[in-house]
């Protein structure tokens, strides 16, 4: 990458809103248009939405054909004990190329295991573990024909650790030649939980693989104890995690994360709002990470 920043090779672009259920008729009212004009991309997650038909299959189409959508999945597991579920796999492909949408992500752990687990639990941090994600990213490629990012996961337990978070992170994204959803938010909250270097850890990412980037609120549980919910407004320190992304690796896709406790929609717009004024403040400065390679690939 030059020093200047370079947006051509992201499947979308600028700052996005991941749309609930909660918000199609507020976001449908004439009078809210206005307020959305910072929303440049949207996010759903396709198990919510797969064979959805109907009014609400008929609403969610009007949405997919008004933006960009990309798609950031629950229940991947890809780094579960159970052979992949190369059926629903099929199935995520075919919504992919029914609505359009851009891309495709899931969470780097897993939630099954001879049934749903209803959680995202961590993979051990093993060279072995590398070997065995990586394999099954690679085969989720090559069905969708398209590559995929994963997601830098918040986690509460390391069990098995032999390696570190970063080292575990970048070799399953290297080995398997996929790209990175980058969640500010959970490196902050595993920095506290896990005492390391938020700045340190975030730099050592491979800032060529981002394809876009997730921002959301969390839970204080105790001082040492912070809990990932999307349930409250973003932090002052993650803002600022995020700007330093993007000084290290130029301005990319960004998106607001909120699940549940949503604001008034002006507050909540107000977020994505943030996310756009940041990026216009960093679109035209040198990036401070030189010669990163054009890797990113989307097709």
């Amino acid at each position: 990458m030059s020093s200047e920043n370079n947006t051509s090779h992201f499947p979308v672009t600028g700052a996005g809103l991941g749309l609930r259920r909660a918000l199609l008729s507020p976001l449908a009212k004439p009078e809210n248009f206005e307020a959305m004009a910072p929303i440049s991309f949207m996010e759903v997650a396709p198990e919510n939405w797969i064979n959805v038909g109907g009014r609400l299959g008929r609403i969610f189409r009007e949405y997919t054909e008004r933006y960009p959508f990309v798609t950031h999945g629950l229940s991947l597991s890809i780094g579960g004990p159970e052979p992949l579920d190369e059926t629903f796999v099929r199935k995520v492909g075919q919504f992919l190329d029914q609505h359009n949408i851009r891309f495709y992500s899931d969470h780097l752990s897993y939630c099954s295991d001879e049934g749903h687990l209803y959680d995202l639990m961590p993979i051990p941090f093993t060279p072995e573990a590398i070997d065995y994600v990586a394999e099954r990213v690679s085969r989720v490629q090559d069905i969708l024909g398209r590559r995929i990012a994963i997601e830098n996961v918040s986690y509460y337990a390391a069990p098995g650790q032999q390696i570190s978070e970063i080292d575990f992170v970048t070799g399953v994204i290297e080995k398997a030649d996929c790209n990175l959803l980058i969640d500010i938010n959970n490196i902050y909250v595993n920095s506290v939980n896990h005492r390391y270097d938020a700045v340190e850890f975030l730099k050592a990412l491979p800032g060529e693989r981002i394809a876009y980037a997730h921002i959301a609120g969390h839970y204080h549980e105790a001082a040492d104890l912070i809990i990932d919910t999307h349930g409250a407004d973003v932090i002052p320190d993650v803002w600022d995690l995020l700007e330093v992304a993007y000084q290290t690796f130029g301005v990319f896709p960004t998106l607001l994360e909120r699940d549940f406790n949503l604001p008034p929609l002006n507050e909540l717009l107000g977020e994505v709002q943030h996310i756009a004024d940041l990026q216009e403040k960093y679109q035209s400065q040198p990036v401070a990470a030189q010669q990163l390679q054009q890797t990113r690939q989307y097709g």
